[in-house]
């Protein structure tokens, strides 16, 4: 069925939006157990969901990536375009969207028209932290100073608007057994990310984390997120799922299944992403479960995949400049949508009954994160501070690509021992102080530790080159303090905090996408990371 046009007058935009409500004002929505509610009147929130975003695939893949695996560093801010927004809120507002997820934003852009427009609709937002460059890379991961200064940056960017939902500090980053290890570094960003909203006194903003449905993990993915210290836990959990294809059934889906498994989930759980597309035109008869009395006691609804038409075939209308024309995915979930009516609790009436997972995951053939410690709290300030004590450091203008070659050798001398403050390794929960710094920091710091042990020190800080002297500088009483805890081997434990200063610049940039392969030295093993670039309402959780 062919779409029909939509022309965006100027006059409409005018008359639709001459009584816009500061997205400041907005009532923000409020966790209580494990639902969402309106925060004044205590009205369940179900979400009724749309993903609004150009340029990003199922999962949250770039369209921008690469047949050889490269990704261009390629996005379009939503939130920053007001015609866009102004174009489209009225389109989404014919869906009853009362929610919008946004995969990556510049938060060095102003969001305000944009979000004015979507609070003035009733629309709040779900924002990933990570951009397609910067993300925590499952066969890589990392999380270091550079992902902690993008997530703060977009924290700070969106945390005064009330109709911020929520944050996801992760998107499918485990999707097999063999990558579960990378969730330990997803499970650190949310500890720090929640640490970093209540340390800059803002709003309580939650923040969880949406998982794809592997039936091999997906309960120890659910469980490790949800278990042990509620500081360092989700806050709500997202489900990317696909499983009801064409006209299937609550059972046929699995969807039963699903419910019953987050029957007695603590936190909040709804659809990050639905919307099977193998049976074409899609009829969304998802909806009436999703919406329906056997799931909304569990589940607070669903973010529908997605509002573009991209080459992946998903798209609810297409856009050609002002003009929005809807295809029958559009007009089959405007049916649904509007046929459903969830019904929920008063949160007065809520006493939530709902506990933690008992227990984590155990280390096995399934499972690779140990549960205690996660990675240490990523802190620029260590990192700077431990760059200036330094006396050998990477020389300006070493190639990143010689990186893996420069780690292999120095971490292959004295068993190891000049690597030791920059292991981290998930699976046995050995990290070094200064794991959590960007990979030149984290050769610097190598070189260094390699060049006092010998006689010799101007003339072993070398390294073909790739290796210079500096002076040292002297140290502030709070480097100090910070050093001493990091220790003179770098395997001390830093429990000072980061402090709260967000996306301050680092000593030393990194290079973009440049990645140091895995490489062992006995015990030690030092994971590969991401090499990125520093790129220059919301939820009250109730106990």
């Amino acid at each position: 069925m062919r779409g029909f046009g939509i022309a965006a007058s100027a006059v409409a935009a005018t008359a639709f939006f001459s009584s816009a409500v500061s997205a400041q004002q907005v009532d923000p929505i409020v966790i209580k157990g494990s639902k969402f509610f309106y925060k004044t009147n205590g009205t369940q929130f179900f979400m009724k969901g749309v993903a609004y975003q150009q340029e990003i695939g199922p999962g949250g893949a770039s369209s921008a990536d690469t047949t050889d695996g490269s990704r261009a560093p390629n996005y379009q801010d939503p939130l920053a375009n007001e015609a866009a927004c102004r174009r489209d809120v009225p389109i989404l507002q014919q869906l009853q969207t009362n929610t919008i997820r946004v995969y990556a934003i510049d938060p060095t852009k102003d969001h305000d028209p944009c979000m004015s427009l979507l609070a003035n609709a009733g629309i709040y937002v779900v924002a990933d932290l990570s951009q397609p460059d910067e993300s925590i890379d499952r066969n890589s991961p990392q999380w270091d100073d550079t992902l902690y200064e993008r997530y703060t940056a977009v924290v700070d960017s969106l945390a005064k608007y009330n109709n911020v939902l929520g944050f996801f500090a992760g998107n499918e980053v485990s999707n097999q057994a063999n990558n579960t290890d990378a969730s330990a570094f997803v499970k650190a960003a949310v500890r720090d990310m929640k640490s970093y909203i209540k340390q800059k006194q803002y709003r309580t903003i939650g923040v969880g984390y949406a998982t794809n449905d592997d039936k091999e993990i997906r309960e120890q993915l659910a469980d490790y997120f949800n278990c042990g210290d509620p500081a360092e836990a989700i806050d709500f959990w997202g489900y990317n799922i696909y499983s009801w294809c064409g006209d299937s059934s609550y059972t046929e889906s699995g969807f039963d299944q699903r419910t019953d498994e987050f029957a007695s989930y603590s936190v909040p759980v709804f659809f990050a992403e639905y919307g099977c597309n193998t049976v074409q035109p899609r009829k969304f008869t998802e909806v009436q479960a999703l919406y329906g009395r056997q799931m909304t006691p569990v589940w607070s609804g669903g973010i529908v995949y997605m509002y573009f038409q991209e080459a992946n075939d998903y798209g609810l209308v297409t856009v050609s400049g002002n003009t929005v024309s809807k295809l029958p995915d559009f007009t089959a979930l405007s049916r649904q949508i509007a046929s459903v009516t969830p019904s929920g609790v008063q949160m007065s009436a809520y006493n939530p009954t709902n506990t933690a997972a008992a227990s984590c995951p155990s280390v096995n053939a399934a499972w690779g994160a140990v549960a205690s410690p996660l990675p240490p709290s990523a802190n620029p300030q260590l990192c700077q501070c431990m760059m200036a004590s330094l006396t050998c450091t990477v020389a300006s203008g070493t190639d990143t690509d010689d990186y893996e070659d420069l780690f292999q050798q120095v971490c292959g001398y004295d068993d190891g021992k000049p690597c030791a403050g920059i292991a981290h390794n998930a699976t046995t929960g050995t990290f070094g102080a200064y794991s959590m710094c960007n990979a030149t920091e984290q050769l610097s710091w190598a070189f260094n530790v390699y060049v006092s042990g010998q006689d010799n020190q101007n003339q072993a800080c070398d390294f073909d080159g790739k290796a210079a002297t500096k002076s040292a500088a002297s140290s502030s009483s709070q480097c100090s303090g910070l050093l001493s805890e990091a220790g003179a081997e770098g395997t001390g434990d830093v429990t000072s905090a980061p402090n709260g200063g967000g996306a301050a610049s680092t000593s030393t940039g990194a290079a973009a996408a440049t990645t140091v392969p895995d490489f062992n030295f006995g015990l030690l093993k030092l994971g590969a990371y991401l090499i990125t670039a520093v790129i220059g309402g919301a939820s009250l959780i109730l106990l």
